[in-house]
């Protein structure tokens, strides 16, 4: 019997538009860029489906060919040459090792590139280009991503992470491993359908309703013959795009009658959860108050807008500022990004004193320098904090404190996913009475293990959270809440049967 030969690579990063900070390759050396046979045994969100592809070639006797991986830290616009030079590196290791049974790759969905408003799809449409039109090609995305025509049309399977916070992207590289060996040795056959709801919200899973909505898909696809995988791409905010919004995937053993009804219910149920999902903002004043106010610790407050995560510096002040003008005691902050800072403070060594600028430098709207004597508590080389199974880089990364207030300052833009960022600095979570985060879901359920209250706060304006007021030059109008969809007349029209179908065909 022939062994199945299998490529697998992954290229990925997500671009918020609006963000000043253009990235080159030094991005994606400074977070994840691993050459064939390189990369970690540990997966990384969007590269899970390299070491997830070992060990299914191992476990069924596959061949497997690895190419690059390549992940970036969310940004803004990728340089063309950088995207074209890692496009056409992965394109060169399919031409000169296929031919080959099945291509399975990690992308994210929502990188935008100097030039490309659809990097993701033109690297698919160049993939089915070369393989032909009988080779399985299967991708991983997030969730926060852009769903387009090509993508659908040059691929047979899409599978997203389910889960926001992303825990699940070990899980969904399994799944994309499964449908490739299925459709490699016969047994199945996908096919792919689109929903769009025309709107787009943030949807996160670790509270209700969208924790139900998910259990409830999971429970669909499980139980359902002839679905392969169900899905929900959230659309990312900050990605000024033509085809920016929410889509909901249905992949189907060639039925595409199944594959339609089922896409059209998820989105008739997303639509009806508009506006009713987001997470309750506070502000500085108002998160603050409620954490000093309550009986107990530690309080986690997420700084959810400036998110490198979402593209963002990660170096806003705002709540920083007010706990300084309160004199608080017993807080850390993980992280503010300032990479010079981090340099004075290892040039001054453990223990030193100093006057510190830091903060607050990348972008208007995230608050003013810090101006203070610090004391630099410790400083390390190459800092890190987990994920999950994945190791996150921070880079050259310091511990300051100013009075009662501990600061983290990183030299990497990393968004905080898990209390490994204040433990490995020596800060017990638990031992603190608010703890204050630079993301919008991600550290959930890390911190909600020690903290019996989470707050949400929006401080400034760093990342564009509002679609109606967002000065979008390309993304579609009609959607909602930029076209406030409400009347029974539009949501008829939006769900009429003939709409729900395969984006491409």
């Amino acid at each position: 019997m022939k062994q199945p030969r299998a490529f697998t690579a992954a290229l990925a990063t997500e671009t918020n538009t609006f963000s000043p900070i253009r990235i080159d390759i030094n991005a994606f050396k400074a977070s994840l860029l691993a050459r064939p046979g390189e990369h970690p045994e540990t997966p990384t969100l969007c590269s899970a489906v390299i070491p997830v592809g070992r060990k299914f070639a191992r476990e069924h006797g596959w061949q497997l060919v690895e190419g690059t991986a390549a992940w970036a830290d969310p940004a803004g616009l990728i340089s063309k040459k950088t995207f074209e030079g890692l496009r056409d590196e992965i394109l060169d290791q399919i031409r000169a090792g296929g031919p080959f049974d099945v291509i399975v790759l990690g992308l994210h969905g929502a990188m935008v590139a100097d030039g490309y408003d659809d990097p993701e799809g033109d690297f698919l449409q160049r993939v089915r280009d070369l393989v032909g039109p009988g080779t399985p090609i299967i991708a991983t995305l997030d969730p926060h991503s852009h769903l387009t025509a090509k993508r659908v049309a040059a691929a047979d399977a899409l599978v997203a992470f389910k889960e926001f916070p992303h825990t699940d992207f070990v899980d969904r590289a399994e799944d994309a491993w499964r449908i490739a060996g299925e459709t490699v040795a016969g047994r199945v056959r996908p096919v792919m359908c689109v929903f769009d709801p025309k709107m787009i919200d943030v949807f996160p899973t670790s509270t209700q309703p969208m924790r139900q909505f998910v259990d409830d898909m999971m429970r669909k696809e499980a139980e359902t013959d002839g679905i392969l995988s169900l899905s929900v791409i959230h659309g990312f905010l900050a990605g000024d795009v033509p085809e920016m919004g929410t889509k909901v995937i249905a992949v189907t053993d060639n039925d595409r009658a199944l594959g339609e009804a089922v896409a059209a219910e998820l989105g008739n149920a997303l639509f009806e959860l508009r506006g009713k999902v987001r997470s309750s903002e506070l502000t500085p004043a108002e998160a603050f108050d409620q954490a000093l106010a309550f009986d107990g610790g530690p309080v986690t407050i997420a700084d959810m807008w400036d998110n490198p995560g979402g593209g963002t510096a990660g170096d806003a002040t705002v709540l920083l500022k007010e706990a300084l003008d309160r004199n608080l005691e017993s807080v850390a902050f993980g992280s503010v990004w300032d990479p010079i800072a981090v340099q004075l403070c290892h040039a001054a060594g453990e223990g030193a004193r100093m006057m510190l600028r830091f903060g607050a430098k990348s972008a208007p709207e995230t608050g003013n320098p810090i101006d203070a004597e610090v004391e630099v508590v410790r400083n390390t080389r190459n800092a890190e904090q987990r994920f999950g199974d994945s190791i996150v880089p921070i880079g050259d990364a310091s511990l300051i404190r100013i009075g009662g207030i501990e600061v983290i300052l990183n030299s990497t833009r990393a968004q905080c996913f898990d209390t490994t960022l204040f433990s490995n600095f020596g800060i017990e979570p638990e031992e603190r009475k608010i703890l204050v985060v630079k993301s919008t879901n991600h550290f959930y359920q890390s911190f909600a293990r020690v903290s019996p209250l989470i707050l949400y706060c929006a401080a400034g304006r760093a990342y564009p959270k509002d679609p109606r007021t967002t000065p979008y030059r390309k993304a579609p109008r009609d959607i909602w809440p930029i076209l406030d969809r409400t009347s029974p007349e539009e949501i008829k029209y939006l769900f009429e049967p003939g709409l729900a179908g395969s984006i491409g065909e």
